[in-house]
């Protein structure tokens, strides 16, 4: 095997590189995206910025979260290698998306992707 078909082989995934930074930088971003055109109760960032922040927007953006009901568990950058971010209701583990739901249904704001995701 060539020194370059074994470096191919060792390519993260698309998974493995969005935990690099610590949670999913994609979904963290898009959380502050989502919650800021909703009720404006975070800023806006980008993958870029939150991949390398060192956490530095995380408990704003699980204080967005608390506004509409949801106890949010975000873990990017430092430390959060490897975690997934987390999605409360009630107690209930939900999925993301589940989440954007609820927060709609509180705030009586219903939005599509391409209303928020810009």
């Amino acid at each position: 095997m060539a020194d370059n078909d074994k470096i191919a082989d060792e390519k993260l995934t698309d998974d493995e590189l969005d935990g690099v930074a610590g949670g999913k930088a994609d979904e963290l971003a898009n959380d502050s995206r989502f919650l800021n055109s909703l009720n404006g109760s975070c800023d806006r960032y980008g993958e870029w910025k939150i991949m390398f922040s060192a956490g530095a927007y995380n408990e704003e953006i699980e204080k967005a979260w608390a506004t509409v009901g949801i106890k949010a568990e975000v873990s990017s950058g430092q430390g959060g290698f490897g975690k997934t971010n987390k999605y409360y209701l009630n107690g209930n583990q939900i999925t993301q998306e589940e989440a954007r739901q609820h927060a709609m249904e509180v705030t009586g704001h219903y939005m599509e992707e391409k209303d928020w995701k810009w």
